[in-house]
């Protein structure tokens, strides 16, 4: 089983400052560009073999569970995206869905109370990336 982690960095060692916007809701509508990558870069998910990916079998799962988000998350439409040796890259769209609220009454896209963003779900399997 492959483990993603996130990497806690020394600001003073990395002299990385986010690029997040203050005060921003990411979780609300709209299109998003992201990347994910392996625990200490290592090279897992395959090679690139004569300028062409080349995904091993730990690479075809991401790539086969990424295609199959929007299957899981109705809120997710995905656009561009590509598996590399060690990282992926991919677009993702949040829209609002409507939901059944109180009483399973609709709420509409249109409502003030649709939902956006990924109800507690992470858009890859938690065992895969966590």
């Amino acid at each position: 089983m492959i483990f993603i982690t996130r990497e806690i960095r020394d600001r003073n060692k990395h002299h990385r400052q986010s690029i997040r916007l203050k005060g921003y809701d990411y979780a609300s509508a709209g299109g998003y560009f992201i990347t994910i990558c392996s625990h200490q870069r290592e090279c897992l998910f395959g090679e690139v073999v004569d300028g062409t990916m080349q995904l091993n079998d730990f690479g075809q799962i991401v790539a086969e569970e990424w295609e199959r988000s929007p299957n899981l998350r109705q809120e997710i439409k995905l656009d561009a995206w590509i598996v590399m040796p060690n990282h992926f890259h991919g677009i993702v769209f949040i829209e609002p869905v409507a939901y059944l609220g109180a009483n399973n009454h609709g709420v509409g896209i249109n409502d003030h109370a649709a939902v956006v963003g990924a109800q507690g779900l992470a858009p890859l399997p938690r065992g895969l990336f966590t």
